[in-house]
């Protein structure tokens, strides 16, 4: 190998390494802004329970209640989800984001969609495409599945 080989060698590993520290510096910072989100969520996740069901007397069976409440919840769980997955990629376990991961929080995100879903107000339509995208998610999740155990 030559010293010029060696050179370009060296040059583009120190470009990448200058890119793995911006990578995680940007997922560090995406963590700090998910934390916050974090934090104003459970406040009002906290604040709804207080003033719904304490002080309010409302009965927690009650469909707008139970939206409203674990909606909430569930906004709560994807954005940990957020949070954790981001840790791989700060403490360098992961370069990337596991698209697996992208998928399943995709699946929770309609979850809670279909939780809070106001079946007086929704269209056909707008029910069949929700269907059509969990559908699609799962199959996606599925094929992703398959080919990890593959390998």
């Amino acid at each position: 190998m030559s010293d010029s080989e060696k050179e370009t060698i060296k040059s583009a590993s120190a470009v990448h390494s200058y890119y793995r520290k911006f990578e995680s510096f940007i997922a560090l910072l995406l963590t700090i802004i998910i934390i916050i989100i974090v934090v104003v969520a459970i406040t009002r996740l906290a604040y709804s329970v207080y003033s719904m069901l304490l002080v309010g007397m409302k009965d927690p069976l009650d469909h707008k209640v139970f939206q409203t409440i674990f909606g909430e919840i569930i906004t709560l769980l994807i954005a940990l989800e957020f949070s954790h997955t981001l840790q791989y990629v700060v403490t360098r376990q992961q370069s990337i984001i596991q698209t697996t991961v992208v998928v399943l929080i995709a699946i929770l995100a309609l979850a809670r969609k279909f939780i809070i879903l106001d079946l007086d107000k929704v269209s056909a339509t707008e029910i069949i495409g929700l269907a059509a995208a969990t559908l699609a998610l799962g199959l996606t999740y599925l094929i992703l599945k398959s080919k990890r155990s593959n390998y």
